[in-house]
């Protein structure tokens, strides 16, 4: 009963399966202005105030030897030899993203996360951490009250562990000492990177910002458009601020079956179909059929007509040799939430699947991460 209930528990992710309508979207949301960019930070760091549940330092000498130089730095000389024996005390990584066109003075969030065999960081203060680009230089200073949020479990008695103790956040908690250089450029040209690549979708966008600002923009690539802007630094804002609000309808992403073979997670987009085909796997067995479902219009009606539309009918079977027959236009969706619901296991599904794009009946790109 449990290994059925964690089945059905399986994360069956069926997004846009039921009939979806294109909508229109910002430009802003689907591409980004090349040249502006956020960068990572990374530093290390010491969390204190801990209540009893920072490192073990006999097992992690790094948060030791990290304590001893910070107190040298203040003056504070330790014996040689001293066996310090902490427990409020924890090693820490912290990252953070610094944005775009960000001056110094300003703040930005950062996560703080453990890297040695504290068992908790709540109630913890991060000291003083420089945080560094891939370039080693220091962009940002980091320090604050860490807030882990969460009791730790869904409710009394519960042993599902709802929030990770050993990471959080400080908002607000890294102040900017240097900026990146970033420029919206000088030559005559901005060049509009799309998030992903798709030929549609940049023919599109050529053709919204023509219709406001004929030839000045050109499509370069599937990904990249080319863009004519003023010169000037305040028109050229305001160029751009007008840019990203055009809206336009983006074209269908191609059809796309992600598989997690680590926790059955099936995700899939509309755009995923299915021929005829049949396949037996073990003793599971599943059929999809068409069934016309007829509309008239009631008696004596003056106006109407009569409508003849498809609904899927799925009968699931699990007799040892049944055959599964999947017919033109069946829904993919309705045959894992089939198979799932019979006792398939996530290795059932990950066969099947990898049969029906392997017999060329599965429509879709198959990924399995």
């Amino acid at each position: 009963m449990m290994i059925r209930c964690k089945l059905i528990c399986i994360v069956l992710i069926t997004m846009l399966l039921s009939p979806c309508y294109s909508q229109a979207e910002r430009i802003m949301d689907l591409a980004s202005i090349q040249g502006v960019r956020s960068n990572q930070l990374i530093g290390y760091g010491l969390v204190v105030g801990l209540d009893g549940s920072g490192d073990q330092t006999t097992q992690t000498p790094f948060t030791v030897q990290s304590i001893i130089n910070m107190l040298g730095q203040l003056g504070i000389n330790l014996p040689p030899g001293t066996n310090l024996q902490l427990r409020n005390v924890a090693a820490v990584m912290v990252t953070a993203t610094l944005p775009a066109f960000a001056k110094p003075g300003q703040l930005i969030d950062v996560t703080v996360s453990s890297m040695g065999n504290a068992k908790s960081l709540r109630g913890g203060t991060l000291l003083m951490t420089p945080l560094k680009g891939a370039d080693n230089q220091v962009y940002a200073m980091a320090q604050g009250n860490i807030a882990v949020g969460g009791a730790g479990a869904a409710a009394a008695g519960s042993s599902v562990q709802v929030n990770h103790l050993n990471a959080g956040r400080i908002t607000g908690g890294a102040t900017v000492e240097r900026s990146v250089p970033a420029s919206l450029g000088q030559s005559e040209y901005i060049n509009l990177e799309l998030n992903s690549t798709n030929f549609t979708t940049v023919k599109r966008i050529v053709n919204a910002i023509n219709s406001f600002y004929p030839g000045s923009a050109n499509a370069v690539d599937g990904r990249m458009v080319q863009v004519r802007a003023p010169i000037e630094s305040n028109q050229r804002v305001m160029f751009i601020s007008q840019i990203e609000s055009l809206e336009i309808t983006p074209a269908k992403d191609a059809a796309k079956v992600i598989v997690n073979s680590r926790t059955g997670s099936v995700a899939m987009n509309q755009s995923v179909t299915l021929e005829s085909s049949a396949i037996a796997h073990g003793n599971l067995s599943i059929i999809i059929n068409n069934e016309p479902i007829i509309s008239q219009p009631g008696p004596f009606a003056q106006r109407g007509e009569t409508v003849v539309a498809q609904r899927a009918q799925v009968e699931i079977r699990s007799d040892e040799g049944n055959l599964m027959l999947l017919p033109s236009g069946a829904d993919l969706g309705e045959v894992v939430k089939a198979l799932t619901a019979i006792g398939a296991t996530t290795q059932d599904l990950l066969s099947i699947l990898q049969a029906l794009k392997a017999a060329g009946s599965l429509r879709a790109e198959l990924e399995i991460i």
